[in-house]
């Protein structure tokens, strides 16, 4: 019985240093994301032209021919985490786009200042919306 316990008891060790080394390597894995992550960046340009392919393909800018600043896009505030890029309607709505600095997912949130009312109203891919080179 005493050797079956020492048999157990150097099994559930040599386990744990096993694992052990599984934490280790998923923490140099866990080190070298944010390297990874930092070189994918979205910039603030590319943010702003993504937005704005989106508006123009979105929105009939028609209608803002003979007077364009009643339609525009414009950048907003930027956090640490993302940009907020503008577009203002010829309706006087506001939808203000929420640009992951990391993966480039993008809300959207919709503000009628008339009705003060604001809704989220989707989310879109930016690199669906940059050129492609």
């Amino acid at each position: 019985m005493k050797q079956f316990f020492i048999s157990s008891l150097f099994i559930a060790l040599l386990l744990c240093s096993c694992n052990n080394g599984k934490t280790t390597e998923s923490q140099v894995e866990n080190t070298q994301t944010p390297e990874l992550k930092e070189s994918a960046k979205i910039t603030a340009e590319m943010a702003y032209e993504g937005v704005n392919n989106y508006c123009h393909s979105e929105y009939d800018w028609s209608v803002a021919k003979d007077n364009p600043s009643m339609m525009y896009v414009k950048m907003g505030e930027e956090t640490d985490v993302e940009y907020q890029v503008e577009f203002r309607s010829y309706t006087g709505a506001f939808v203000y786009f929420y640009v992951d600095k990391t993966s480039g997912a993008t809300r959207m949130v919709e503000y009628v200042p008339n009705l003060d009312v604001k809704n989220e109203v989707g989310t879109i891919n930016l690199f669906d919306y940059l050129k492609k080179e």
